[in-house]
């Protein structure tokens, strides 16, 4: 395969490996040059003025537990607001009794933001709107465009409640600063991180032979009777352990072909106990502090707690892991899975999909396998395989834009988004089918575009950029935008649609909606 022109090589670099640009003079004279110039750690999002502060996870990991200690008072004060009706129909004279101590547990299911959980929906609401204005604004989009990877590769979801305000400090800590780091560094950052952690269970997750698992039972023996006693069960959680090597290293492809079996992801899960996220203290009450939280200094959400680990050595992937007793067996299971050959060509293809095509061309999954294997992982060395690789600058476009690349491409193109996030943190972007930072499952968003292209999400698609022309088309020529953003991509058909529209909202709906537009 040849390489195409300049001028079209300028095009591929904008908007297959960037974000979209308004026009192709900020890659010229030497795309590659560009790109390769933007590899390095994500910068830090942006902090919006007149806006909530974009929470770290201790801060996010403190506002979950303030905001479930507000609950469970205000049930307690609503059941002793109650009972003494209830204690007069039982001829029960005595006064009501309210405890404003809360019981223990952690967040609850998935319910809606309701008017208690406002500081939980302003730190969602800032997460969206720095994601969004990063991207918008940030003259590396390359570099941005692989955060949003690793951030789906490495899925948390707030569509699990209690992962509200954790979602963003996730990707402001265990990704952003290791995009450009070795793949090792991240997984061990990600793994260990309060969101990971608290996303996949594994904050509930005790070793059968663990030492609290052996005195609940010791107290049991001896407490039969006490119901609350019985009805208490700490056990074994293998979702980190499986997700780990499903989706984040070895691939589900391994387990078909049996590189991991049900016996490895019981033994990473072991491996996995006594990783945990702590609970703060509430205000004034320091005798609620989780028993593992650190007595002195700043809260860290992330603790390592011996109490809950499975004790002994695990076999792993045929290779036997000895026990410290103090967390260090992960890291020697993280770098195992890192290195392992399997790890590569997962990763490798899941980056090859993302950027170049659905079924990514297997030469350039193997080039980039040699780079991750012949440098132990680096990723900038595996980026440039990928940016030096011939099938990456196939002439044409080749992948569908999600919904959240097809909105920020849209507002790079038009500029001055700000009053749109304003009324809307998330750009309206969930109305088209993707609700930021809450992917459906662990596997994250689909890359493939048969899973956007439904009729329904299409007139979605529709209907977001008709709304958006008829917005900016006041301020914007989509005739003369056009060839300047896509260059050599613009079609003759697509520009003659646009010189022939009816009026500027309808030119530039026409730009937004051409194919390609819509693909990258």
């Amino acid at each position: 395969m040849q390489y195409p022109d300049a001028a079209r090589r300028a095009a591929i670099a904008a908007h297959r490996f960037g974000l979209g640009e308004a026009t192709l003079a900020n890659v010229r004279p030497d795309p590659l040059a560009w790109l390769l110039a933007q590899v390095g750690p994500a910068e830090p999002q942006l902090d919006l003025p007149g806006k909530p502060a974009l929470p770290s996870s201790a801060e996010a990991v403190a506002l979950q537990a303030e905001v479930v200690r507000r609950r469970r008072m205000a049930r307690e004060v609503d059941a002793a607001a109650s009972a003494p009706a209830a204690a007069v129909s039982q001829g029960n004279a005595g006064p009501p009794q309210v405890s404003l101590i809360p019981s223990g547990g952690g967040p609850g299911p998935a319910r809606p933001l309701g008017p208690s959980d406002q500081p939980l929906r302003d730190a969602l609401q800032a997460d969206q709107r720095a994601r969004l204005a990063t991207a918008v604004r940030s003259p590396r989009p390359f570099a941005e465009r692989l955060a949003m990877f690793w951030s789906n590769h490495f899925t948390v979801s707030t569509g699990k409640a209690s992962m509200r305000g954790l979602a963003g400090s996730f990707e402001r800590e265990a990704i952003r600063p290791h995009i450009a780091g070795r793949f090792e560094t991240m997984l061990v950052a990600s793994t260990t991180h309060a969101a990971m952690l608290r996303y996949l269970d594994n904050e509930s997750s005790a070793g059968p032979r663990s030492r609290l698992a052996t005195r609940l039972a010791q107290r049991q023996a001896r407490q039969p009777e006490d119901a609350a006693l019985a009805s208490r069960r700490v056990g074994l959680n293998e979702n980190l352990a499986r997700e780990v090597l499903e989706l984040h290293t070895l691939g589900a492809v391994s387990a078909r072909q049996g590189v991991y079996t049900q016996a490895d992801v019981t033994a990473f899960a072991k491996v996995l106990t006594g990783w945990r996220v702590v609970t703060p203290p509430a205000p004034g009450n320091p005798a609620q502090a989780d028993s593992a939280a650190a007595p002195q200094g700043a809260f860290v959400p992330t603790r390592f707690d011996p109490a809950w680990h499975e004790p002994g050595a695990q076999t792993l992937l045929g290779q036997a892991f000895d026990d410290a007793d103090d967390g260090s067996s992960l890291l020697a299971v993280l770098q195992h899975l890192a290195q392992h050959p399997a790890t590569a060509r997962f990763v490798c293809g899941q980056l090859a999909r993302h950027f170049v095509a659905d079924d990514p061309p297997p030469a350039l999954v193997d080039r980039m396998v040699q780079a991750w294997q012949r440098s132990s992982g680096d990723l900038p060395t595996v980026y440039q395989a990928l940016l030096n690789s011939p099938e990456a600058w196939a002439p044409e476009p080749q992948k569908l834009k999600t919904p959240e690349e097809l909105a920020i491409s849209s507002l790079r193109l038009l500029g001055g988004a700000d009053a749109l996030w304003a009324r809307q943190p998330d750009a309206a972007i969930g109305q088209m089918g993707q609700r930021l930072q809450a992917a459906p499952s662990p596997a994250g968003w689909p890359d493939q575009a048969a899973d956007w292209l439904g009729p329904e999400a299409v007139w979605k698609r529709v209907k977001w950029a008709t709304r958006l022309a008829d917005r900016a088309a006041r301020t914007t020529d989509a005739r003369a935008l056009a060839p300047a953003s896509l260059g050599p991509w613009l079609t003759e058909p697509t520009r003659l649609q646009i010189q022939r529209a009816a009026d500027g909202p309808q030119a530039l709906a026409l730009l937004l909606l051409s194919p390609e537009f819509q693909r990258r």
